[in-house]
């Protein structure tokens, strides 16, 4: 039973993010979405293991070819500016996760602290990828300022917000799973 369960929850996380992608405020070069917050909340209630594998599974759908990205969706997918943002999802949620596990009741100021460690994660890795492609392959290089507005400056504030959002629903969320996962067993 706990592995349909299992299977039912990672699925729906992967379609939370996947929503995500399409509840957006358009911005010049990165668009802001909710996908943060789905991520956020994979890994604070399915745990580490769980909510990477959910966030992956919806990067590999969308390998696949499926046009759940921002953008479309396909292998091609990787040459986009913004495509460095998805992998990083996947660690933003396994870290995020991996913090919350280490508390059997974690509290809203400790998954805002995951949460925030995870974004951190999430626009760093995201914002070196951007560059990446935008010099390299692009063949548009992208200055330092450019790059700090682009990446970090224009969706900090929103994301600051999911990372609020994804701590207080998660702590108020995770019992429920919990006690779900207790009458089952």
């Amino acid at each position: 039973m706990r592995k349909t369960r299992d299977l039912v929850l990672t699925a729906l996380f992967a379609a939370l993010v996947a929503v995500g992608a399409f509840l957006r405020v358009p911005l010049p070069a990165i668009p802001f979405t909710l996908q943060f917050l789905f991520t956020a909340l994979a890994g604070i209630l399915l745990g580490s293991r769980r909510g990477a594998i959910s966030v992956a599974c919806y990067v590999i759908i969308g390998l696949v070819g499926f046009p759940v990205f921002t953008a479309g969706g396909g292998p091609s997918y990787i040459f986009h500016p913004t495509f460095g943002y998805l992998p990083a999802f996947i660690v933003g949620a396994w870290v995020i996760g991996r913090i919350a596990e280490q508390s059997p009741a974690p509290s809203v100021k400790r998954l805002l602290a995951a949460s925030l460690i995870g974004l951190a994660l999430v626009l760093v890795i995201g914002a070196v990828y951007y560059w990446m492609i935008c010099t390299f392959y692009l063949g548009t290089p992208v200055g330092a300022r450019a790059l700090a507005v682009t990446c970090f400056l224009a969706v900090l504030p929103g994301d600051l917000v999911q990372c609020v959002l994804a701590a207080v629903l998660g702590s108020r969320l995770a019992p429920v799973l919990r006690r779900g996962e207790a009458a089952r067993a």
